[in-house]
């Protein structure tokens, strides 16, 4: 018998008085600060090394347990927005803490060249670049005067508000949302509109005084120090604020000559000692950054995996995501995908679940030779499509599992409550001993996937033994479903961005279903199954 979905009335998670958007209600004249030099001893006694972390455990969640609550609640529907961070358990404690990485080094050294180089290696979900040049101190009138005339050390400690660097990193490693400011080069001052960041698996934090606070220091899992030359750094400081920050070349050098360089000197390059990695020559040391990416990689457990974005991968996409594509074309190509997916998702059954190994064993050849191979020491693997448009990946398992076993999910949403309701379930016999493969063709915001994975919970089946496929999610999706159910394995052909106001994904594929079957797109022309599900 089916299990009914679990109670929409269950108590909140503690995480939802936390995770709402803090915005800083600062005034100008509570961050105004009198910037006057300080003596060596002063600015070197915040350098101080880091302390170790401590992580909270992380404990299973069940289907049992109805704790995580929805950001957004219409009129119609529940929506988990983007900013729920997939490291969460269902009483709202870290299972583990983002991995943060400070970038120091003198100005213009490459410091966000390589962060963007560590991201593009890193080839994670969730990144969140955080730069120290976005938290300058409001500036009083005398200040402005002085930085329009140059006369202003914006490279010294004072000019920075450490308290909120420090708030605002401590929230983004929690996994809470933050408010950043955005900073006017041009006229030395904060504009009015600050910008919204979510926490992420991995948080880079860069700026020239990136190590000179001890507090700051403590939120640092890794201290990357950029060693460029100063001869390249000035070229590189005329070029930028020449041409972005509309300064004069007299200017620029006259900054350079009285702020720039002795603060580097007395600020900046002492605070090298504290680095776990120097990177001589910043972006072209490719070797450094190689090993930092292997390092951070090593500290991460991946809850996501993308197939990768080969060049046939992403002509295939590129053929079912057009508009134009015949329905013969789109289902052939659409198969394609999912025979890739489905084998690379088998890939991770011998190396991701401990519960799951190949074991040695020994056959005999035709030729009377023995072959010591490896076999399977699992059980068996059973899939289960949601329908409808889960169905259509069922021969590519078949294809690729022998006498795989089957079973199905529907799932729609009361159209009174918004809430996704069970309405049809058929799973094999014994499925607790299996490790289960969940289909679905396109997952937006991940509320029918979350209800699939609790009645398959509530079957008995070990989370960490559940796989959800999909050909295309949506970054809402991964988020909720990742949050919920820390230990289930997403594993996906592609993630777009945004779902829009209709819950449909950006830029997306459509309605996979109608385009499938050929059947008429419902009237919102959303990616929801007949508006089977919100996900």
């Amino acid at each position: 018998m089916a299990a009914p979905p679990a109670s929409a009335d269950a108590a909140p998670s503690p995480l939802q008085s936390t995770v709402a958007p803090d915005v800083p209600g600062r005034s100008a004249e509570q961050n105004e600060t009198a910037c006057e030099d300080r003596s060596n001893a002063g600015a070197l006694d915040r350098l101080l090394p880091p302390v170790g972390t401590r992580r909270s455990p992380r404990k299973r969640t069940t289907s049992q347990c109805k704790s995580e609550p929805p950001l957004l609640r219409t009129s119609k529907r529940t929506i988990y927005t983007a900013g729920r961070p997939p490291w969460y358990n269902e009483h709202g404690t870290q299972s583990k803490e983002a991995f943060a990485i400070g970038l120091g080094g003198g100005s213009a050294s490459g410091k966000t060249t390589v962060a963007r180089m560590i991201i593009e290696a890193l080839d994670v979900p969730w990144v969140v670049l955080l730069s120290m040049d976005s938290f300058y101190k409001v500036l009083t009138q005398q200040q402005q005067e002085q930085a329009a005339c140059n006369n202003f050390n914006f490279d010294h400690p004072d000019a920075f508000d450490f308290d909120l660097i420090i708030s605002t990193l401590k929230k983004l490693k929690q996994g809470r949302s933050v408010q950043v400011p955005i900073y006017d080069f041009t006229t030395h001052s904060r504009k009015k509109d600050w910008k919204t960041l979510y926490g992420a698996n991995v948080i880079i934090f860069e700026g020239i005084m990136a190590f000179a606070d001890k507090t700051l220091l403590e939120l640092l899992d890794m201290k990357i120090f950029v060693d460029t030359d100063s001869d390249i750094r000035l070229v590189r400081r005329l070029r930028r604020d020449i041409s972005e920050r509309g300064r004069d070349i007299e200017g620029v050098i006259k900054q350079y000559n009285k702020f720039v360089k002795p603060a580097f000197d007395q600020y900046i390059q002492p605070t090298m000692r504290l680095a776990d990695i120097v990177v001589p020559r910043g972006s072209g040391n490719t070797v450094a950054i190689d090993l930092i990416v292997q390092h951070v990689h090593s500290q991460l457990e991946e809850t996501l995996s993308v197939l990768k974005s080969t060049p046939q991968v992403r002509g295939m996409h590129t053929i079912i995501r057009d508009k134009e594509t015949s329905r013969d074309e789109f289902i052939f190509y659409s198969k394609r995908l999912m025979r890739l997916l489905i084998e690379h998702a088998l890939s991770f059954l011998p190396f991701q679940i401990p519960q799951l190994t190949m074991q040695d064993c020994t056959v005999q050849t035709p030729q009377g030779q023995d072959y010591v191979g490896k076999c399977y020491a699992g059980k068996q693997i059973t899939g289960v499509s949601i329908l409808r448009a889960g169905e259509t990946m069922e021969p590519a398992l078949r294809a690729v599992c022998k006498d795989v076993r089957i079973g199905t999910i529907l799932i729609q949403t009361n159209q009174l409550t918004g809430e996704p309701e069970l309405h049809y379930l058929r799973l094999p016999k014994d499925i607790s001993d299996d490790h289960v493969i969940l289909m679905d063709c396109t997952v937006s915001t991940g509320a029918a996937a979350m209800m699939a994975v609790r009645v398959l919970l509530d079957h008995d089946v070990p989370e960490d033994k559940i796989f959800l496929l999909s050909l295309l999610m949506a970054e809402m999706g991964v988020h909720s479903v990742a949050y919920a159910f820390p230990r289930v394995r997403i594993i996906t052909t592609a993630v777009d961005k945004r779902v829009n106001d209709l819950f449909r994904i950006i830029p997306g594929i459509g309605n996979f279903g109608d385009r499938y079957f050929g059947t008429d797109a419902v009237p919102d022309g959303s990616d929801e199954e007949e508006t089977a599900s919100v996900g």
